[in-house]
């Protein structure tokens, strides 16, 4: 997302109950909460990434543009304090000028990291990209079948195979990660069970004699097919 965030952009990504909020001003809080062009990058693909928060409760816009800000700056190494004020420049400006200690400093930066809006959004930043994206996921699979049953290239068939199995492949259990609940929907189902069915009609051929060169011709089975046949 190199160009700056638009008004259309910002209320597509938001819900419903939040769309009529989104104004131009907002739109330039967004686009211009970071001098850095790279951090005001970061900031923007958060505010899209983690809009769902929303739904969680009533926030302002404003506030939560602010802590997707302050929760960027954590992201990439801040520490509490310096996140929080990068965020809100103005305010440790106020603080200095009150002649505030370190410790009032730090209470103040303390205690907007323990908000419900911050911690919904830390949250949601713990979650996998692959989790966040699994309709991109499921769509990318779903390209590879394609290549994989009807590319002219052996070399595009193959290499799309083996990218379903890598990515297909039951991942390694990893002490200290808490469980996730993905449900595998119905299309990963039938993706599964196809492939399954593809595996075993090529077992079949090797054991009547069949080369490599044979089977990469033969066609794959349509599960519809298949399942039509079944069919007394």
């Amino acid at each position: 997302m190199n160009q700056p965030l638009t008004k259309d952009l910002v209320e597509r990504a938001m819900p419903a109950s939040l769309k009529s909020a989104v104004t131009q001003q907002v739109v330039d809080l967004i686009n211009n909460i970071a001098v850095d062009p790279l951090v005001a990058e970061h900031i923007r693909e958060n505010f899209i990434s983690f809009s769902s928060v929303l739904k969680e409760g009533k926030f302002k816009l404003e506030d939560y543009t602010h802590a997707v800000s302050y929760v960027s700056y954590r992201m990439m190494g801040d520490s509490i304090k310096d996140a929080y004020f990068k965020t809100f420049p103005a305010r440790m400006q106020a603080l200095l000028a009150k002649g505030a200690d370190e410790k009032t400093i730090s209470a103040y930066s303390s205690a907007y990291n323990k908000g419900k809006l911050v911690n919904l959004i830390m949250e949601q930043s713990m979650v996998p990209a692959w989790v966040l994206h699994q309709q991109a996921f499921n769509e990318a699979v779903m390209t590879q079948v394609t290549l994989m049953r009807s590319a002219q290239s052996e070399k595009v068939r193959s290499d799309a195979a083996n990218s379903i199995l890598t990515h297909l492949a039951k991942p390694k259990e990893v002490k200290g990660v808490l469980p996730l609940d993905t449900k595998e929907t119905s299309g990963m189902t039938e993706l599964k069970d196809m492939l399954g069915k593809v595996a075993a009609q090529q077992r079949e051929l090797i054991a009547q004699g069949a080369t490599a060169k044979d089977i990469a011709a033969q066609k794959l089975i349509d599960i519809e097919d298949v399942e039509a046949k079944d069919i007394p």
